[in-house]
């Protein structure tokens, strides 16, 4: 058993798991933030992730990546970067001068003060992409209309679902949510694209390349072999690349000029993988995709900003407030509705980022079930970080996602997805409220 395992993948399966693992700590926070308030487990939270996948194709046909558009060669995009870094400042601006002008108008200071921030992030957002990664500004609008749509769906839900049942008991809300979650999977079917299942194109991501970190060093002679011929390879293919944007033909339709670059870049292409290969092999490394890496980041960026509102602003001490007791919170000053929905915003817009991204950079067919899987991984996660604790949620995402990694390099892929119930099981077993949650007993 063990001589058929290779202890050299280890650390590229480790990273891989982190990696997945920060988008289920990304849904988890949606469940655990719910729970910490209203102590109901939203089950409808997944199906709120599958609409944001959806809301990320739709995006994408909008800016031009449709199954029809042409293969060979990218459309060109709706929204020029200039014209986004434009609207970025402007945004900018008008978020500052805002949160300014609040400042002396204490009545509306709270309110003013969010909006005028969401505006000034969203806008530094919008001109720092559109400045320095250009390429990037289709991925960064997937990424704000999947966030924004998903927030408004959270409200929706909250408002017309789960606000009528507040004062009834704890199995109707329960309900409640199950029959919300049942709903929005198959009336979805009605109108979504479902059948056969869409992807979002892969022509809408710029960062496809994989980028290889060795943890040993590449003996001198395959290092050379790979230098050598990663020139030619960068320089046939860019050949290639720049005759189809001239002549727009498709890369299976090429005339004889066409078709005698891409015999080159394809001759190069072999020779520069066959000499990666060597290197790869030849000790330890780690291989990603680009993409995947810039998918941590924009996930630490996230949860950096929710740990931020939550622990140092006043929405975040209110939230923590009703949390502990909505009657005290109530008699304090702090509306109780506006604080619920705030939390339901900011949980389905987080879920919202991680369907983009996970149906963006993994491409997997979208159904009205697409988030079934992702949404009962998420809820194990909270669960065994802790439900209703932050930083649980996390530590629980990143547990599962390396679990799930382990089981595939221990070769029991099949079995990826059973492992988020053995992990529930034996939690609920020896450790009811999760690795951060307490176990205090509470009367239902």
């Amino acid at each position: 058993m063990l001589a058929a395992i290779d202890f050299k993948s280890l650390p590229e399966q480790l990273v891989n798991g982190l990696l997945l693992g920060s988008i289920y700590a990304l849904i988890a926070l949606g469940y655990t933030m719910v729970y910490g308030i209203l102590k109901l487990i939203n089950f409808a939270h997944g199906e709120v992730f599958m609409l944001g996948a959806y809301v990320a194709l739709l995006t994408s046909y909008a800016l031009g990546y449709t199954p029809e558009a042409t293969i060979g060669a990218d459309p060109r995009p709706v929204v020029a970067a200039a014209t986004v870094a434009m609207i970025g400042i402007v945004l900018l601006i008008l978020g500052v001068v805002l949160v300014l002008s609040t400042l002396k108008v204490e009545k509306f200071s709270d309110a003013g003060k969010a909006v005028g921030g969401l505006f000034a992030i969203v806008g530094l957002l919008l001109f720092v992409v559109a400045q320095f990664q250009p390429k990037a500004v289709n991925l960064v609008l997937m990424l704000l209309s999947s966030m924004t749509i998903c927030a408004v769906i959270g409200v929706i839900i909250e408002r017309f679902a789960y606000r009528p049942m507040r004062n009834h008991s704890r199995i109707a809300s329960l309900i409640t949510a199950i029959g919300v979650s049942l709903l929005i999977q198959y009336g979805g079917a009605l109108f979504l694209p479902n059948s056969p299942p869409k992807s979002i194109s892969e022509r809408v991501n710029p960062y496809r390349e994989t980028v290889t970190m060795h943890l040993t060093p590449i003996p001198a002679n395959l290092e050379r072999d790979l230098d050598a011929s990663q020139g030619p390879y960068l320089k046939t293919k860019k050949a290639f690349d720049d005759y189809l944007a001239r002549t727009h033909e498709g890369e299976f339709d090429l005339k004889p000029e066409g078709q005698a670059i891409h015999n080159a870049a394809q001759a190069a292409e072999r020779t520069y993988n066959d000499a990666k290969r060597k290197a790869d092999t030849a000790g330890v490394s780690v291989t990603v995709q680009s993409n995947r890496i810039l998918m941590l980041g924009v996930v630490l960026l996230l949860m950096a900003g929710l740990t931020y509102l939550v622990m140092y602003t006043r929405a975040g001490r209110a939230m923590r407030a009703v949390s502990h007791d909505f009657d005290s919170a109530s008699l304090m000053g702090i509306n109780v509705n506006s604080i619920i929905t705030f939390t339901f915003v900011i949980g389905s817009s987080l879920a919202g980022a991680g369907a983009m991204m996970i149906a963006t950079f993994q491409g997997t067919p979208l159904t009205t079930f697409y988030g079934l899987l992702p949404g009962v991984k998420a809820f194990v996660a909270a669960v065994l970080g802790g439900i209703g604790n932050i930083p649980g949620a996390v530590l629980g995402g990143i547990l599962m996602g390396v679990a799930e990694a382990l089981v595939v390099w221990l070769g029991y892929s099949d079995y990826r997805d059973a492992i988020a119930f053995v992990i529930l099981i034996v939690v609920l077993l020896f450790k009811p409220g999760g690795l951060l949650g307490s176990s205090k007993v509470e009367k239902v």
